[in-house]
């Protein structure tokens, strides 16, 4: 055993995580007709493995990963385009997330809380997680 943080040791960089909860979406996706015509509300849940070392000793935000303007990208990401299934969704956010090069990795959650079930439920969601090296083409 080590006393090592999770992510540091052998050379690498200490993985820090950037957490972006509840951004909310209005969209269109969903196999129903209806769900595509009427459209409803998504919400994404944002966990980004990067190293905020530099950030952290420079003080500049061009140093870090801008979560302002990324969550701007993702909810666009959401918005645009219907498609069927979450997954391709939650897939699209994953892609936007790893276009910094300083995310190592991205955990996507995407909520649909409105999913048309005939039965009580407080929420669908969709969770994947995706590296660098695994990310969708």
């Amino acid at each position: 055993m080590t006393d090592e943080p999770f992510g540091t040791g052998a050379g690498r960089p200490p993985q820090d995580e950037l957490s972006i909860t509840g951004i909310e979406c209005f969209a269109h996706h969903g196999v129903f007709d209806f769900e595509k015509r009427e459209g409803q509300v998504f919400v994404v849940d944002l966990v980004l493995g990067i190293d905020t070392s530099a950030a952290a000793a420079s003080d500049d935000l061009e140093d870090t990963v801008n979560y302002g303007s990324l969550t701007l990208d993702v909810k666009a990401a959401v918005e645009r385009d219907p498609v069927d299934l979450i997954e391709t969704v939650a897939q699209r956010i994953a892609d936007v997330c790893l276009l910094d090069t300083r995310v190592e990795w991205a955990r996507v959650t995407l909520h649909k809380p409105d999913a048309p079930i005939d039965a009580t439920y407080s929420d669908v969601a969709l969770t994947i997680t995706r590296t660098r090296g695994n990310a969708h083409d």
